[in-house]
């Protein structure tokens, strides 16, 4: 009977998959439809308007300009030469654009309205690195699903979102917006984000279409320095860079934005190669290609193109689908054209792709879809938003060292001193890219300890940390003069019993344009953590920052280091929640943390050169440093618990298989300490030799396993053969046959082992 139910379960499944696939067949050959016959009605200079983006250019709730560039930007929106518009929020603001697109321009082509919905829009969660720090994907989407819920509501349709850049280089401030140097972590996270924004239907009033940037190897610029150069070979662009932005497309997402970095020597928004024939062609991507922010025109410093009229050939003959303010598609195209130089068919397919989303998005229908002044009001802010991104930032929260148990703190009886201009700061937990939120909304680290009512909490703020006004566009002034604040610092933490020590970076520290030579402690932070370890050394690191540090004096005396990242609008309850052991740390490192600078790029899957290992006592001729070691500080997927797990058991099902068949993998972890917790466990594979060098290891699976004290689980996971793809020396995706180790931990430095063969 049981067999019985489960098939008809099955049937009616895969009946109810195959109905949806249909309706959306049915769905999408509607929309070409109405899309080619909007496209017959249209002249070139609409067709191309369509392919412009202009800023927010003036205060919509004012007079219209009469002079100016804003003046131009007015008359081509009414005359149907703008497609679309960013950083225009709000209800009352997007109506009235709308209105004039639709209700003034001939043929009353709505808008799509776009903004960078980073990691929330007023009600802010933890930066994109912290949240890839949870490992929990349903957490993410989660995330990912309340940004878009309140952008909706705001009259946004679009976010410039996910970024799913991997990097390896810390010093690279965009890192806070990304999910670390792992292509598989990345892809995952990537696809969930993906599905938080857009959801099952893009045309609901809670879901806007996603951005998957920057296309392509951003996060490998050289040197770390935001917008420089990048050369990659084509292995470590198929088998690193392409990963997450492939699942991107595969979950669906409605757009892509090209780069501003140069790959090769191509500028990305002018490189054929990456966005015809990767993404339009071997991927079949139907969304469009935004360029980012005046990269068209950046062609020209460069050194690729002559002039603006150059770049805009350049980018739309390479396939940049729209124009994001550099004004070169609506000043030149259409001349270009006339001239030859750019096919017709190419702005047709461009416009195809832009009107496509937008009636997907259901502005056709509805142009005023998403300006409801009663949904933004009860939407913004709601509980049950703040109750999601308490829950995304207690579980992006990660446990570095806990010596002699000094974590969780005692509830009552306890004497606490609380130092650092972090601690009481409420807007630096917001971190960088929180646009629309509003200034000093975050739950500082002193108002969430406060809530604990029965240990006596006094405070100092130590050093300042920065210097006059900082925000997203100014640069961030570092105190490097006055000291004055640690003498009372000290004072105060003699007299207590523990230290909590909130230190690390301002929130605008990390983000675009944040490169950093050094990843220290900026200021005089380091200064006065040594003067007050001098006096009492039951100290609570924690560290609040927007990318990995290099803390190697912390780690050898500080017995207790917290990784709280920038963690959003409600960033002191989830802190003091886990200071306080209410919530149990199951966070684990999605970069890893070097001992020096002069490591970087550091990454767990490293290959292994031909000397990796010492030759012989005394030699030196071996990868190495003669300075530093070449371990991290804290390798990637590492992360502690209040509780402790223990790996064994590890079984394989078969110790050969071939292609098409399946082996089974499963180990047994328990939870050997006292109180219930959560472990990450992660699986990795090496490639023991192929038709190129392989990794030592790369991660390959995950999950998230609880256990109550005692308890043990059995944790299996399946490896097949697609498991063992990569782009190969043959220029296709492939798994060779051959030899493989594979591992399983609590971090990349695995704690299990095994091997198996894949045979033809």
């Amino acid at each position: 009977m049981k067999q019985v139910l489960i098939l008809i379960y099955v049937i009616c499944f895969w009946g109810k998959l195959h109905a949806q696939e249909t309706v959306d067949n049915v769905k999408q050959t509607e929309i070409s439809q109405k899309v080619e016959v909007l496209l017959a009605k249209m002249t070139l200079k609409e067709k191309i308007g369509q392919m412009n983006q202009y800023n927010g250019f003036w205060n919509v709730t004012g007079p219209a300009p009469t002079n100016g560039g804003a003046a131009i930007k007015y008359e081509h929106l009414k005359s149907g030469q703008v497609g679309s518009m960013l950083n225009v929020r709000g209800v009352a603001e997007v109506r009235k654009v709308q209105k004039i697109a639709v209700e003034e321009t001939r043929l009353g082509i709505p808008l799509i309205i776009g903004f960078d919905v980073i990691h929330g829009y007023k009600t802010i969660s933890p930066i994109p690195l912290a949240e890839a720090a949870s490992w929990d994907l349903a957490a993410i989407k989660k995330s990912a699903e309340v940004a878009a819920s309140e952008a909706a509501a705001s009259g946004i349709n679009w976010t410039f979102a996910p970024m799913v850049d991997i990097s390896r280089d810390a010093r690279w401030g965009r890192v806070m917006e990304g999910a670390g140097e792992d292509p598989y972590l990345g892809s995952k996270i990537g696809y969930a984000r993906v599905k938080g924004f857009q959801g099952d239907d893009l045309s609901k009033k809670n879901t806007i279409a996603a951005c998957a940037k920057h296309f392509a190897a951003y996060g490998f610029a050289e040197s770390g320095r935001d917008y420089n150069t990048v050369d990659v070979g084509m292995a470590t662009l198929q088998n690193t860079i392409f990963p997450p932005f492939k699942a991107t497309v595969d979950a669906g997402v409605k757009t892509f934005m090209n780069s501003f970095n140069e790959l090769n020597g191509i500028p990305a928004t002018g490189n054929a190669f990456l966005q015809r024939e990767i993404l339009k062609k071997e991927w079949g991507y139907k969304g469009f290609v935004v360029s980012d922010w005046g990269s068209i025109n950046e062609m020209v410093a460069h050194g690729y193109a002559k002039d603006k009229e150059q770049a805009s050939e350049l980018a739309a003959n390479a396939g940049s689908d729209m124009d994001m303010e550099s004004y070169g598609y609506v000043n030149h195209l259409e001349k270009l054209i006339h001239k030859g130089k750019v096919d017709i068919r190419l702005i047709d397919d461009a416009v195809k792709r832009i009107l496509t989303v937008k009636y997907e998005l259901g502005l056709f229908d509805d142009p005023y879809l998403y300006c409801d002044e009663k949904l933004e009001k009860s939407v913004i802010g709601s509980p049950e938003n703040q109750a999601a991104v308490l829950d995304m930032a207690k579980k992006s929260i990660v446990l570095l060292k806990n010596e002699k148990a000094l974590l969780p703190l005692n509830k009552k009886g306890q004497k606490i001193a609380v130092i650092g201009a972090l601690a009481q700061d409420k807007n630096s937990p917001l971190g960088s890219w929180r646009l629309a939120a509003d200034d000093n909304t975050a739950i500082s680290v002193l108002e969430g300890l406060k809530n604990y009512k029965e240990n006596t909490i006094t405070y100092a703020k130590g050093v300042v940390l920065t210097e006059g006004k900082t925000d997203f566009t100014l640069e961030t002034k570092i105190n490097e003069d006055d000291a004055s604040g640690i003498a009372e610092a000290v004072a105060l933490a003699a007299k207590n019993d523990v230290v909590i020590m909130v230190l690390g970076e301002n929130g605008f520290q990390s983000g675009e344009g944040r490169s950093r030579t050094t990843l220290d402690l900026p200021g005089l932070q380091q200064k006065l953590l040594e003067a007050v370890y001098e006096v009492n050394k039951n100290i609570v690191l924690v560290l609040m920052n927007g990318r990995p540090l290099t803390i190697n004096w912390a780690d050898e005396n500080v017995p207790a280091i917290v990784e709280t990242w920038h963690l959003g609008t409600q960033s002191g309850n989830a802190i003091a929640s886990v200071l306080y052991g209410d919530y149990n740390p199951s966070g684990k490192l999605p970069m890893t943390f070097p001992k020096s600078v002069g490591q970087i790029p550091i990454y767990y899957n490293y290959k292994s050169t031909g000397r990796p290992t010492i030759p012989a006592p005394n030699m030196v001729f071996w990868s190495h440093y003669i300075d530093e070691s070449n371990e991290p500080l804290y390798e990637f997927g590492y992360g502690l618990s209040y509780t402790s797990f223990r790996y064994s058991n590890l079984k394989l099902s078969k110790s050969t298989f071939k292609n098409g068949e399946k082996i089974i993998l499963s180990c047994t972890l328990t939870n050997t300490g006292k109180i219930e917790g959560k472990e990450v466990v992660q699986l990795y594979i090496q490639d023991k030799f192929a038709s190129i060098t392989r990794p030592v290891k790369e991660l390959k699976g995950f999950k998230i396993i609880s256990l109550k004290p005692g308890e043990s689980k059995e944790v299996g996971f399946i490896i097949e053969e697609e498991m063992l793809q990569f782009y190969s020396a043959k220029g296709i995706w492939e798994a060779e046959e051959g030899d493989f180790n594979v591992f399983v931990g609590g971090s990349s430095n695995t704690i299990l082992e095994s091997e198996f063969e894949l045979v033809d």
